[in-house]
């Protein structure tokens, strides 16, 4: 019977430590799962968050460009000089507002990134800058003024779907 004895506590402490062992490898395997989900989930809203900041900067963009399109048609329409100058002013000021928002758009990219997705906002940016600075040179009633406008609205317009070919990449590469 000791023999029999000894078997059965053999075996009792076999299973226990068996079940032990299972049990410490279900519970890693879960802490590794809950790990991978939240490191994913971080990744998705990581991700979520730059594309809103990329669609927002695209938003603010595409409001400064409809106003660089109004000073075009105005430009091309309006004959009268006071009329043309008081418009360009309107013009200004409301560039002036739509700045803002532009700026802090790319300061959010700036901080989100990637590098090459912020310096394109950037560019995008400071395009705008020296688009609506040509304005003020334009009100000043400085030569080539409008023939500078166009040009740096034109690069305006080429630097921003630099910044969307960017964001575009970016978004696909996952970063």
């Amino acid at each position: 019977m000791d023999g029999a004895v000894w078997v059965a506590a053999f075996t009792g402490g076999t299973a226990v430590l068996a079940s032990w062992v299972t049990n410490l490898g279900n519970v890693r395997a879960a802490r590794a799962q809950a790990e991978a989900s939240a490191v994913a989930q971080e990744r998705g809203r990581a991700r979520e968050l730059r594309r809103a900041a990329y669609l927002d900067l695209m938003e603010q963009a595409h409001c400064t460009g409809e106003l660089y399109w109004r000073a075009v048609f105005a430009f091309d329409q309006v004959d009268d000089a006071d009329e043309l100058l008081a418009r360009v002013q309107e013009l200004r000021v409301q560039l002036r507002d739509a700045y803002e928002p532009l700026m802090r758009t790319v300061r959010v990219i700036a901080l989100e990134g990637p590098a090459g997705v912020a310096e394109a906002a950037e560019a995008v940016l400071g395009a705008a800058a020296d688009t609506n600075r040509t304005l003020w040179h334009f009100v000043l009633g400085e030569s080539g003024a409008r023939e500078r406008f166009e040009a740096c609205h034109g690069e305006f317009k080429r630097l921003l779907a630099d910044f969307v070919a960017a964001a575009r990449e970016a978004m696909a590469a996952g970063s």
